[in-house]
């Protein structure tokens, strides 16, 4: 497996989903996983893919902010890390024996081209920026044609666009992503006050807060709290109101922070695919409040797992309607119920991948 994010400690933010897929698919007998990815505490029984200057290249990038931001700071940069990158990662895949390739994001599947080794190709919503690039769709058919592949999208709202594009070459199979089991075990007790505490966890970009400080002027403040997580990516002002708190991690969100929430608040217009952040709100009985888009569409029903809002008048009517505790109670169960039936634990995560690992096996035999 590969990728270009993964914490480098347990309380690191980055990559968390990537080091939960390792964990999950090193529980199963019938896998024997190699990663490539930046230096962290790896699960046992998983093996170290990365050559030492490799991973001293990767924990280099890391805290450089990785590839995405650089193109947003520095792009002259940002073109020769991409470029290297392909380099070490295209030198992985030869040296590394393995049935079948899995790689995370469509621009570490790039450098398979000159192979044959099926492949299993994690789609996130980022990937859709690339895929606007010229030529990138022709580059990644040209990979597609030497081998078996299935281009796994973490959510559906993404396979029509991918099988207009890839769907001749290789299969489209979405496949969720899962949830940690602790989550689902957050209790939220009463509130002890008339405080309302809402939670936005995210990395500080333009698009990623999206309309939250516009929209949000005039409705926060003592009784009705914002209070924001997430490394600051992009340098912005925030609002005298925006209680900030920096990186947060797992352990904070699910012993301090969830059980005392009302709610988590969303308002990106960044292209998702599927915000774990999310996912994990909704397991632990959080109600989510977030912006019309398709990847926030394809999680939330609305006014039944969360509310979606389009402008600053349905963001004031969803936080005043999630503020009733009734009703705040009956989403957040109602998102926990939906979460564990469609969505499930890393271990069904897993077990969903290792079903197409084996049909890529099958279809090459």
């Amino acid at each position: 497996m590969s990728s270009t994010s993964y914490p480098k400690n347990p309380q690191d933010w980055q990559g968390r989903f990537i080091a939960n897929m390792a964990e999950s698919l090193a529980r199963r007998a019938d896998i024997q996983l190699a990663l490539w990815a930046p230096p962290g505490e790896l699960p046992s029984p998983v093996a170290n893919a990365c050559t030492p200057a490799d991973a001293l290249w990767l924990k280099r990038l890391t805290a450089q902010g990785g590839i995405a931001h650089l193109l947003r700071k520095r792009k002259l940069l940002a073109a020769t890390s991409a470029l290297s990158l392909l380099m070490r990662l295209g030198r992985a895949y030869r040296h590394q024996p393995a049935d079948v390739m899995h790689v995370n994001w469509l621009q570490n599947a790039l450098p398979l081209w000159g192979t044959r080794t099926p492949a299993l190709i994690t789609v996130l919503g980022t990937d859709f920026a690339l895929l606007k690039l010229p030529g990138m769709k022709l580059l990644l058919r040209a990979m597609l044609r030497q081998r078996r592949a299935i281009l796994a999208p973490n959510a559906a709202w993404m396979q029509p666009a991918l099988e207009q594009a890839f769907g001749d070459l290789a299969e489209i199979r979405p496949i969720a992503f899962g949830v940690d089991a602790p989550w689902f075990e957050v209790v939220r007790p009463a509130p002890v006050d008339n405080t309302r505490h809402w939670l936005a966890i995210t990395r500080l970009t333009k698009n990623k807060i999206g309309d939250l400080f516009s929209w949000g002027e005039g409705l926060f403040g003592p009784q009705r709290q914002l209070h924001l997580f997430g490394p600051m990516q992009e340098q912005m002002t925030l609002p005298a109101w925006v209680h900030y708190h920096g990186p947060t991690h797992p352990a904070e969100l699910l012993q301090t922070w969830f059980p005392q929430a009302c709610g988590l608040i969303t308002l990106s217009r960044h292209d998702e695919g599927r915000p774990q952040v999310m996912l994990e709100a909704m397991a632990a009985g959080l109600p989510v409040l977030a912006s019309d888009l398709p990847a926030h569409r394809d999680m939330i029903q609305h006014r039944q797992t969360g509310w979606l809002a389009a402008t600053r008048d349905e963001l004031c009517q969803g936080l005043d309607w999630l503020e009733d505790p009734v009703q705040n109670q009956q989403t957040g169960q109602t998102a926990r119920r939906w979460i564990k039936e469609s969505i499930g634990t890393w271990d069904d995560c897993a077990s969903r991948y290792a079903t197409a690992y084996q049909d890529l096996l099958e279809r090459k035999a």
